[in-house]
């Protein structure tokens, strides 16, 4: 692991590991200040490690939730636009190669969007689930893992709040990036968590 962060600072991120989901927590907390606006990539490994919650609940900050219960479409896309001149975007990633490129798919193109340009800093959370050999690899993961693992997710909630499910690989995957680096260095930062977590 000491090896592949090594690989990553030298990719020009910020990176870190750590062995659970709670110390994943405490560090991530402390990129999160008062008076930031903060926006939402979708993320089961951010609401497994507890940020999710300590988000929604921190009055000290303004966060572009566009998973609001009950808020119509257009404020939805609103906050997701928001999000994309945040001061940090918090979200995971699909995969993350031995050589430091990170591999992403989305539907709507935020999160990707996010990684590429925009907020001013990108908090990225990965177990080490997400860890593959190469790009080929990362984009394997992302359409026989993570893709129908969220295509699930997000169809089953459709059903408990009485929607029709719509969600299909043509629809969730429709945007793809693989980011090698960033020139600015630090604005992505990396929390490596030593457990399995999301999809």
């Amino acid at each position: 692991m000491k090896e592949l962060l090594e690989v990553l600072k030298s990719c020009g991120y910020e990176a870190f590991f750590v062995k659970d989901k709670k110390e994943a927590l405490e560090l991530a907390k402390t990129y999160i200040k008062p008076n930031m606006s903060v926006g939402l990539g979708g993320s089961e490994s951010v609401k497994e490690i507890g940020l999710l919650d300590f988000l929604l609940n921190n009055k000290e900050i303004t966060l572009y939730n566009q998973y609001e219960a009950g808020i119509s479409m257009e404020e939805n896309i609103k906050r997701r636009k928001m999000g994309l001149i945040s001061d940090i975007f918090v979200t995971s990633t699909n995969a993350l190669t031995h050589d430091g490129k990170l591999v992403n798919t989305d539907g709507s193109g935020n999160r990707v969007a996010a990684f590429c340009y925009g907020p001013t800093n990108v908090l990225v959370i990965v177990g080490i689930n997400k860890i593959v050999e190469d790009v080929e690899a990362g984009f394997k993961r992302v359409m026989e893992v993570a893709a129908p693992k969220n295509i699930n997710r997000i169809n089953n909630k459709a059903i408990e709040m009485g929607k029709e499910p719509r969600y299909n690989l043509d629809n969730i995957a429709n945007k793809f990036s693989w980011i090698k680096g960033d020139d600015e260095k630090g604005r992505i930062i990396i929390i490596l968590v030593d457990e399995e977590l999301g999809y």
